[in-house]
């Protein structure tokens, strides 16, 4: 099984925005992701999320799997949201008739289910946030990737 990582919606942000302070990073990802046949997921959630703003055709679909969000994965975040809820220390009376469950839980969720993703690639520290409280608790089978540390340094390499 090949590895694969899954690009949260703050990494598309910097990467179609050669304006944006974090752009050449999220490029360098990127490249470095295609070149070393890492394949790149984007789920359901987060084209959704881009699309608030955006056009889906802004987006590199060509080079990116695109996963569905589905019953597993509804589960899987019902598991996560109550320790995120629990370590936020949510009241259960807003949880009650219905809990709004936050977009982070279901993308980690979907990136725990798909054994082939090993991380979790953002510039957003809530998300990061997120995922220390879970962690804290449970075992996510992935790792989260800041796009604010250039990727030479996230893998040690050495540029010449």
């Amino acid at each position: 099984m090949k590895d694969s990582v899954l690009l949260d919606t703050s990494f598309f942000v910097r990467l179609l925005n050669d304006e944006d302070p974090l752009h050449n990073n999220a490029k360098g990802y990127y490249k470095y992701f295609l070149e070393n046949s890492i394949i790149l997921k984007v789920s359901t959630i987060s084209i959704a999320e881009y699309c608030v703003k955006g056009k889906v055709d802004e987006l590199p679909m060509r080079n990116i799997q695109i996963i569905p969000f589905n019953l597993d994965h509804a589960q899987k975040t019902g598991e996560f949201a109550e320790v995120i809820f629990d370590e936020n220390k949510i009241a259960k009376e807003k949880l009650f008739p219905r809990a709004i469950i936050p977009n982070d839980s279901k993308l980690f969720a979907q990136a725990n289910l798909d054994k082939s993703i090993n991380h979790f690639i953002t510039s957003d520290t809530r998300s990061q946030t997120t995922y220390s409280k879970l962690k804290t608790h449970l075992n996510p089978q992935f790792d989260i990737i800041d796009i604010s540390t250039p990727y030479d340094e996230t893998f040690s390499l050495i540029n010449f």
